[in-house]
């Protein structure tokens, strides 16, 4: 599978991305990026710290230049961070650099997978399930947008959320070979 293109897995904090873009490009033997890891690593510090200190803003900055950075590759698995597609450009470099997948989850499960993750600045606050929701009403119609394919990750296994990424996406790319 090859002659696939980059896959970018693009989605809500808790939908899973990180987990399965790593099982997606294993099966498929390619290199695995996480968006928000490598800016962790160029920076030395992680994500609740550049919030601290650079503000949201001074982080979506950094996250479009590593987004442009890793999309200019071949061949990857991507996962973005949840924010990536609050930034028209950043869709747009998405949209033109690979196929990208939405893995959709819901509120209620993002609330179970997040609830002891301290490393996530958004959601420090009282009202998680608020700010989920509030997220989930602004993000959603813009992952829908983004993505060439939404993928369902409640309630299902990881390796079934994997194939059914590989399926789906290889019936983009030949129709006629996926039905075979």
């Amino acid at each position: 599978m090859q002659d696939l293109p980059n896959l970018i897995l693009v989605g809500p904090m808790g939908a899973g991305k990180s987990t399965i873009g790593r099982l997606l490009a294993a099966e498929l033997s390619r290199e695995f990026f996480d968006s928000d890891h490598e800016i962790q690593a160029r920076c030395g510090a992680d994500i609740p710290w550049i919030f601290d200190v650079e503000g949201e803003a001074g982080f979506r900055q950094r996250e479009a230049q590593m987004i442009q950075e890793l999309t200019e590759q071949e061949g990857i698995v991507l996962a973005t961070g949840g924010g990536a597609v609050l930034s028209e450009e950043n869709r747009r470099r998405l949209r033109e650099r690979g196929t990208v997948i939405y893995l959709f989850t819901t509120v209620e499960q993002q609330l179970k997978r997040v609830a002891k993750d301290r490393n996530r600045p958004l959601l420090q606050r009282p009202d998680r399930e608020q700010v989920l929701r509030e997220m989930f009403e602004l993000r959603d119609p813009l992952y829908r947008a983004t993505a060439d394919v939404v993928v369902r990750t409640d309630r299902r296994s990881l390796r079934a959320v994997v194939n059914e990424i590989v399926r789906r996406v290889q019936r983009l790319i030949d129709p006629l070979q996926a039905k075979a």
